[in-house]
């Protein structure tokens, strides 16, 4: 038979509160350790794009080694998650996480090393299983098209960038197939559609070569509405990656820095939030943190007969959010 004093006793019965005020002892619970940048090891990686989901999980996509990286919650270094030729994937752009379905989106084109607008292959969406990788289907665009980013609605549907038709698709829930969205014409000739992100039921859309930022309207029928650009406080500067977050918009801008839109109406106040970045293609958000995502692309899409600088160790720098 054990014996236990008084004290003892006591301590074991009382609430939390009362076994501090008490003067009672017991175990700390070890801190959880700090989020560093995340490091993708290997040559020829160049990532394009990194999402995250609500358990803190990112997922990065290569255009060079034309598969998905994985990090589990609070790690700080990415491994090969989803092979290539993967349900058919080829080179890797845009990745999007829908936690509601359980499902890693990614858009998969065919470019050899040539920038988006010139020649491509075939040009699909992608998806896969947010938690196993395995492949569940694919969607092809329209002959031509550049599959570059993709956003989910609160109600399922889909939206993607589509670079060189410079417009926006939409795969309804639960359709069967891609159908043009957008108005014709809508963000201007040569445009580069780009980033893509649903905001206050409207449709948030980036154009890389003409740097502007648009804001399409969705009709309770889900088709495309009246098609605003944005009046920004300042440049944004070719924006690539883009991602709702908290009421606002996360931007890569390619001077190097994240911004923070905050749209009303049609006006967009700019605030940034992280500079200093190299060759910054896409941004997540992590709880208060965020990744932003250095590519290097500049290298792998370098004019031929010039000499591209040297690829340096591949990562995703973090920072907090305001």
């Amino acid at each position: 038979m054990y014996s236990y004093s008084k004290t003892a006793l006591a301590c074991a019965a009382t609430s939390l509160a009362l076994v501090l005020a008490s003067g009672c002892s017991r175990a700390e619970k070890p801190a959880a350790a700090p989020l560093s940048d995340i490091s993708i090891p290997g040559t020829g990686i160049f990532p394009e794009s990194l999402t995250s989901s609500a358990d803190g999980t990112v997922y990065v996509g290569s255009v060079g080694q034309a598969q998905i990286y994985r990090v589990p919650p609070g790690g700080s270094v990415a491994a090969p998650f989803i092979a290539p030729g993967t349900g058919g994937i080829n080179q890797v752009f845009g990745v999007f996480a829908d936690d509601s379905t359980g499902t890693l989106w990614a858009c998969s084109n065919v470019v050899g090393t040539g920038p988006p607008g010139g020649p491509v292959g075939p040009s699909a969406l992608h998806a896969f299983d947010l938690k196993t990788g395995a492949a569940r289907t694919s969607y092809a665009l329209p002959a031509g098209s550049f599959c570059n980013d993709v956003a989910v609605a609160a109600n399922g549907d889909l939206y993607v960038s589509d670079t060189t038709a410079n417009q926006v698709l939409r795969l309804p829930k639960g359709g069967e197939a891609l159908q043009v969205w957008s108005p014709g014409g809508a963000f201007g000739e040569g445009a580069g559609v780009d980033g893509v992100a649903v905001l206050d039921g409207r449709v948030c859309v980036g154009t890389l070569s003409t740097s502007k930022l648009f804001a399409v309207q969705i009709r309770d029928d889900g088709s495309a509405g009246a098609v605003s650009e944005l009046r920004l406080s300042a440049p944004v500067v070719g924006p690539d990656g883009i991602r709702s977050w908290q009421g606002g918009l996360l931007s890569t801008d390619s001077t190097g820095k994240i911004q923070h839109i905050v749209i009303t109406g049609d006006a967009a106040t700019v605030t940034t939030v992280k500079d200093g970045l190299e060759g910054v293609v896409a941004v997540t958000a992590v709880g208060n943190n965020a990744y932003a995502l250095e590519g290097q692309l500049g290298i792998m899409m370098a004019a031929p007969g010039t000499t591209p600088p040297a690829e340096k160790p591949y990562r995703a720098v973090l920072f907090a959010l305001p």
